[in-house]
């Protein structure tokens, strides 16, 4: 009967998810045609799937991290494959980590053939985990801060990062935790639509964010050679004024950002800085309800918007932006390139980087391509863009540069 056909995932089955691992097959017949299955079931209970055709080698045995898929989700080798194209049944569903307590688990199948897959051959769990061993994590509710802090474990002193989140608002934790699995203590700072934080402030105070950034410099865990701040979308311009306006930030990052103050006024110490303009009539609604909002917003380029510019020029942090060039959300490479332009102009140190086919959500590597999604503040469905494979590779490479930044700066 030859031996029982195993599935393994290298090094271990259990591991944090922006591990890469490597799923290997044995036991098989030699040139046997096999259909790998994926499956995830997320904390609402949704299915996300993804499956690859494949051919065993002469000797039974199947490598993803050389064998090429032949078809199915994706093709040609893919190590990670089975995750970056994991699709939900119903359609527009973001795979979003809530509970970073608790892993994401893969179920990995393989089938015998390429059409009918009824026979199973062999099986396994991935445990993808959000927390690294040791990592603590902390609930914070001091002055006005709805936070989350994660503590890597032993004294440090390790570098301290604030991250933030887009205008769907809430608390998200599952990029600060992951991060903080990597050496850094994380705060995960909520500032809209979380608890008694209104959906849509009128306004955000610049001062919430001093709170934060004070609360976190004063762990005894953090190196005392400044704080780093990262942010999404909204987060990403947030993170910039930060940086500009608060003393004790030294690197921050934008991902799919704009060097403006954007939808909500921000109120500092004597000043405030306007949302720049929109008009909601621009925004185009597809046949099948999805919003496009990248033209609403007035052209950065005009003198009149200009009051809305985060005068990023007279920060002495260091800047890297990220974004993609598929993103539909908004014009996120051109608003960066303008903040970059700036940035350059006045002699500042700042990285970029343009990746193309990748979308607005450009989020930890093998959380897979979101394209459409509900906006839960506006309630409407959203185009978000990107194509699989090339925003897959562009979530890698960000994830890499963006902490090697960090290292880098604090």
């Amino acid at each position: 009967a030859g031996m029982a056909v195993q599935v393994m995932v290298l090094p271990s089955p259990r591991c944090l998810f922006d591990d890469p691992t490597q799923i290997r097959v044995v036991g098989l017949q030699p040139q046997q045609a096999v259909t790998l299955r994926a499956s995830l079931v997320d904390e609402s209970g949704e299915l996300f799937q993804a499956h690859a055709l494949y051919r065993a080698g002469s000797s039974g045995e199947l490598d993803l991290s050389c064998s090429p898929a032949l078809g199915g989700s994706y093709l040609g080798v893919e190590p990670m494959g089975l995750l970056w194209s994991l699709q939900s049944k119903t359609p527009y569903k973001r795979l979003a980590k809530r509970n970073v307590l608790t892993p994401f688990c893969v179920d990995l199948e393989v089938y015998e053939g390429h059409g009918d897959i009824s026979r199973l051959l062999g099986k396994c769990t991935n445990e993808r985990w959000f927390l690294g061993e040791g990592v603590k994590r902390i609930s914070v509710r001091e002055g006005r801060l709805k936070a989350t802090l994660f503590l890597p474990p032993g004294p440090g002193p390790f570098p301290g990062l604030i991250d933030l989140y887009g205008s769907g608002g809430g608390l998200v934790e599952y990029r600060a935790s992951l991060l903080a699995s990597r050496g850094f203590v994380t705060l995960a700072l909520a500032y809209m639509a979380f608890e008694d934080i209104p959906t849509t402030p009128e306004v955000l105070e610049l001062g919430y964010f001093e709170e934060a950034v004070n609360f976190l410099r004063k762990q005894q865990q953090v190196k005392d050679t400044g704080i780093g701040v990262l942010g999404l979308s909204k987060g990403a311009d947030l993170a910039l004024s930060m940086a500009t306006f608060l003393p004790g930030i030294k690197a921050a990052v934008s991902i799919s950002g704009s060097g403006f103050n954007s939808f909500i006024p921000l109120k500092g110490n004597g000043f405030t800085i306007p949302s720049h303009p929109y008009n909601l009539g621009r925004m185009k609604i597809s046949e099948s309800g999805l919003v496009d909002f990248s033209d609403v917003l007035d052209d950065h380029r005009d003198p009149a918007t200009w009051d809305c510019r985060i005068p990023v020029e007279r920060s002495l942090a260091k800047f890297l932006f990220l974004s993609g060039l598929d993103d539909t959300n908004w014009k996120s490479d051109l608003y960066c390139r303008d903040a970059v332009q700036r940035l350059q102009q006045y002699g500042r140190e700042v990285e970029f980087y343009s990746y193309s086919g990748a979308g607005h959500l450009l989020e930890p590597p093998y959380l897979p391509l979101c394209q459409a999604s509900i906006h839960r503040v506006l309630g409407m469905f959203v185009c978000w863009g990107g194509q699989w494979r090339e925003h897959a590779k562009a979530q890698e490479d960000a994830w890499c540069r963006l902490q090697a930044f960090f290292w880098q700066h604090l």
